[in-house]
């Protein structure tokens, strides 16, 4: 009995060294395809006005995705979903424009992709209601990661960022103007 749990731990422990190592060599010897958020700055944001966040993603060295507009219809396009805190809205999501490249096994069919680093903008326009104060954002960005040779597996990326809502300027308000019978 004992013999037989001692060749059961045996088993187990040759298979985690197993494992670890070809994790190992996985992530030393062979890059995999990601894209990473760079640290997003706190943008300020007068309530009652729109303000635009810049997002900088980076797509890791020997890959490229596809951009948000694809020229092939079967491609997966780039696409960044935010979902906004209560009494904040989320305009209009704006794109750097892609770069066309061609790969070595069809060199007269032009690709639109990012490669390196690449800016995404986000507008959002928090309510006049809304009280100043620090909000948080969470979303995912969509992306399928290609090198020459092949395209991997969709992935999302979580996305967060915050935004500062502040009052804007004080408008002075005149006091309205009194009938001359007042002061009689």
């Amino acid at each position: 009995m004992n013999r037989e749990i001692n060749r059961r731990k045996l088993v187990l422990l040759v298979i985690a060294v197993l494992s670890a190592r070809a994790s190992a060599q996985e992530s030393f010897g062979k890059k995999s395809p990601s894209v990473t958020l760079l640290p997003v700055p706190i943008e300020s944001v007068t309530r009652g006005k729109p303000g635009t966040v810049k997002l900088q993603f980076r797509v890791s060295p020997g890959f490229h995705i596809n951009s948000n507009t694809p020229k092939q219809d079967y491609l997966i396009a780039t696409d960044l979903k935010v979902d906004p805190p209560t009494d904040i809205v989320v305009g209009k999501v704006y794109y750097r424009p892609g770069v066309d490249i061609s790969l070595p096994f069809a060199p007269d069919e032009k690709l639109n992709v990012y490669t390196g680093p690449f800016d995404v903008f986000v507008t959002v326009r928090p309510l006049a209601s809304v009280l100043p104060g620090k909000y948080a954002f969470r979303g995912t960005l969509k992306y399928q990661a290609c090198d020459d040779a092949a395209c991997y597996p969709p992935k999302k990326l979580p996305v967060e960022f915050e935004v500062k809502v502040v009052k804007g300027a004080s408008v002075a308000k005149k006091n309205p103007a009194q009938s001359p019978d007042v002061h009689r």
